[in-house]
């Protein structure tokens, strides 16, 4: 069934999509696996996106369907938690400029169902908000999200306004997307880059162990 899944998400079958998620529920199977092969099929769309077989709107469509398979799993995951009480705050939005929210929606997943309390503030987010966010939820990490090039010297614009607020020793800061790496990291200020959503929330809890 996880080629099935992964086909169905990746070609944008959505009713076929959730059916065959809730089967493998049903059958027992792990939601943590499900939301993997999901994230498989994640990879397949981007990857296609990459190669212009797919356009904005279907990475929207894909998103949409992954949120939904996402309201399944959430409960049965939510469930595993160790402890009621949040772990740690992470505050996490997609940088002026750039619309894009998968990897975004992704993190913001994993984090919640490992017990983190996360604020996504949504796509194109200025600096500023950025900044009045971080007064107003007083997060521990702070994550930055991007999948264009042009998202580089927003992150660094928005990196130096937390530091102009005087924020910038109070948060972690993790920036993400398909094209980030050490190298972007290192140029916009950020303390690390999450590779995937599991490396994001992998750095989030050795910050905050």
């Amino acid at each position: 069934m996880k080629e099935s899944l992964i086909k169905a998400i990746a070609d944008m079958e959505e009713e076929e999509a959730i059916k065959i998620a809730r089967q493998m529920l049903d059958s027992g199977v792990d939601p943590w696996l499900v939301l993997e092969y999901s994230k498989e099929a994640m990879e397949v769309v981007g990857a296609r996106y990459e190669k212009k077989e797919y356009f904005l709107p279907e990475l929207i469509i894909a998103g949409d369907l992954l949120k939904e398979i996402g309201v399944m799993l959430k409960p049965m995951l939510k469930a595993r938690a160790t402890t009621s009480k949040a772990k740690g705050k992470v505050l996490i939005g997609t940088v002026a400029g750039d619309i894009h929210d998968i990897g975004k929606d992704v993190v913001s997943f994993m984090l919640d169902v490992n017990n983190f309390e996360v604020l996504d503030i949504g796509i194109d987010v200025p600096a500023e908000t950025f900044v009045q966010k971080i007064k107003e939820f007083q997060p521990d990490v702070v994550g930055l999200s991007g999948f264009l090039t042009q998202a580089f010297d927003q992150m660094k614009v928005t990196v130096e306004a937390i530091k102009a607020a005087g924020l910038r020793d109070k948060v972690k800061i993790m920036i993400g997307g398909a094209i980030m790496d050490t190298k972007v990291s290192t140029y916009v200020g950020a303390d690390a880059f999450g590779a995937d959503a599991s490396a994001a929330v992998k750095l989030v809890k050795a910050w905050l162990a």
